[in-house]
């Protein structure tokens, strides 16, 4: 239905193919798409179904590796930033409250929206399992506010939205595209000491998904300005590329250019 009938977004998903995949030839990229639409269509029944799971259901489906390290980095430091991107099913992301160590915090960073029932529906999904959202806008102060009360916290930042180019600090050569990346975690990072972590999302069957956590930095003040927002880009790169149908290419995520 929704790739026959509805064609959400068709032409959008095949240019972005183009783009990111000129090597490879027109029926291999038309596949990526006929398979992305199936995983499209998996991630809106799964986040509302899984309304139903309890935590330790959940963690039958969502499973996270090297929490043990990151666990660590986390506790010394008081807190710590995880850097997802739309792969899989995203929403069951915030899960992450569940692995870390107890008495951690979970922020979510997310952007109100314009609809007051789809913002209602997206809070109470996310919020479910004991996070918090927090709008971007107040982020800063929140993190402020827990480091004065001695509150550890990991925050959950999806960073693979297109950001304006008269904003944009990072640009990367991205899927053969010169692509400008929101660099809001590593600013955190840096400001608070906080380590810095992506988690590499692979599907292992129909609803179940692995999430392979990597540390990107484990000191930032340490490392120099841009190199953990190129690092998020760099792995989630290769993350698309093992398996490309988990990414939303719905999004016209090439839409503007350095030059723009």
């Amino acid at each position: 239905m929704m790739y026959h009938v509805v064609r959400y977004r068709r032409s959008v998903v095949a240019k972005n193919l183009r783009m990111a995949f000129p090597e490879k030839s027109e029926a291999e990229r038309k596949q990526i798409a006929r398979a992305f639409y199936h995983q499209f269509c998996d991630t809106i029944v799964e986040s509302l179904y899984g309304w139903r799971h309890t935590n330790e259901e959940l963690r039958a489906h969502v499973v996270f590796d090297h929490m043990e390290e990151a666990n660590r980095l986390i506790d010394a430091a008081g807190g710590g930033i995880f850097t997802l991107a739309h792969m899989g099913n995203w929403e069951w992301m915030a899960t992450m409250q569940n692995w870390v160590s107890p008495g951690v915090k979970e922020l979510n960073v997310y952007r109100k929206q314009k609809n007051a029932e789809t913002d209602r529906l997206m809070l109470a999904l996310r919020e479910q399992r004991g996070g918090e959202c927090v709008e971007k806008q107040r982020i800063l102060r929140e993190l402020v506010r827990y480091r004065a009360e001695k509150q550890p916290v990991i925050v959950g930042l999806i960073c693979d939205q297109k950001p304006r180019p008269e904003v944009t600090h990072t640009w990367v050569n991205f899927l053969h595209q010169e692509t400008g990346f929101l660099d809001g975690g590593e600013v955190l990072a840096r400001k608070f000491g906080y380590p810095v972590f992506y988690v590499y999302i692979t599907r292992t069957a129909r609803g179940r998904y692995h999430g392979d956590v990597r540390i990107l930095a484990a000191d930032p003040k340490k490392t120099a300005e841009g190199k953990i927002t190129t690092a998020f880009a760099r792995v989630l790169e290769e993350n698309i590329k093992e398996q490309p149908e988990l990414w939303l290419w719905t999004h016209n995520r090439f839409k503007w250019t350095r030059q723009a």
